[in-house]
């Protein structure tokens, strides 16, 4: 009797979360599609004016994904190996004591609000970005300064505010890799060094790939933290440029939106959803394919 209460409480549970995501995604595309047919796809699409309060509004979102996808790509190509390398250490490194110190400052990290990560940005980020963009540009008179508020500011900060989720993940798949696999490989003389790289590492693809599929649903769903440190202006996403993501375009705007605008910040936010679906999906197929190759 408690097995079967079990299994329809468990049935009952993924029913929910399989009708939550549909009930979400119905209703993403119910408020998104009729955008399409006001301004036309390739208007809003590719389009790069964003005026939406114009006499003749523009309401083109190019730049707007071009910042999402670099500034995320080069968040996860920063924030991934120091991710990765310091779940390394933690795990097949570090002496027990000092991981007892560092593990909890990693769950302690992943704690601490966005807005906290968008704060120190602003005080502490802004101003040395700033200070590099002077002694770049300082004999360009035509560089619009942006007081360090730009994509390689947002770009940093996203690259911290993933790590924890990164680090976390990592250190669980590399602990769950059995210890005969590492033994083996010392019995065959191999390195500790070419153990954790070539043995300990692969064997653990599967859960570091999740975590990095959580890392890039942070890094794309991000808005506070990213909202104050990145500008806020629509433009192409230059490192010293103010820009806006695609999150952040929604914050920024939502709150006084109407009619056909109001229509497109929800198209907006289907584009937004429809990247982490693809890039989700994406991940997954990668992470089968190489499981399929490594047997």
């Amino acid at each position: 009797m408690p097995e079967v209460t079990a299994k329809y409480i468990f049935l009952a549970t993924g029913v929910i979360a399989i009708l939550a995501v549909c009930s979400i995604t119905f209703y993403m595309i119910l408020r998104g599609m009729p955008t399409f047919t006001i301004v036309g796809p390739i208007d809003l699409l590719f389009g790069t004016v964003w005026q939406p309060t114009a006499a003749t509004p523009s309401y083109g979102i190019l730049y707007v994904i071009l910042t999402s996808i670099i500034g995320t790509a080069f968040a996860i190509l920063l924030g991934v190996p120091v991710a990765l390398l310091t779940a390394v250490f933690l795990t097949e490194i570090s002496e027990k004591h000092l991981t007892m110190v560092i593990q909890p400052a990693v769950e302690l990290l992943a704690a601490i609000p966005s807005v906290i990560y968008g704060l120190l940005g602003m005080m502490v980020l802004n101003p040395a970005i700033y200070h590099l963009e002077q002694m770049i540009y300082k004999n360009d008179p035509s560089h619009q300064f942006t007081g360090g508020a730009n994509l390689l500011s947002a770009i940093i900060v996203l690259a911290i505010m993933i790590l924890p989720t990164v680090i976390n993940m990592s250190v669980s798949a590399l602990r769950a890799v059995p210890m005969h696999y590492r033994s083996a490989s010392y019995a065959l003389g191999a390195t500790k060094i070419q153990t954790i790289f070539k043995v300990t590492i692969p064997a653990a693809k599967s859960g570091i790939m999740t975590g990095i599929v959580l890392g890039i649903g942070r890094a794309l769903g991000e808005a506070m933290a990213i909202n104050m440190v990145a500008g806020g202006s629509v433009n192409f996403p230059l490192p010293f440029n103010s820009v806006r993501f695609l999150t952040t375009q929604l914050v920024s705007e939502m709150s006084y939106a109407s009619g056909v605008h109001r229509q497109v910040l929800f198209t907006i936010g289907l584009v937004l959803f429809v990247f982490i679906m693809l890039i989700n999906i994406l991940l997954m197929k990668l992470s089968k394919r190489g499981e399929e190759n490594e047997r």
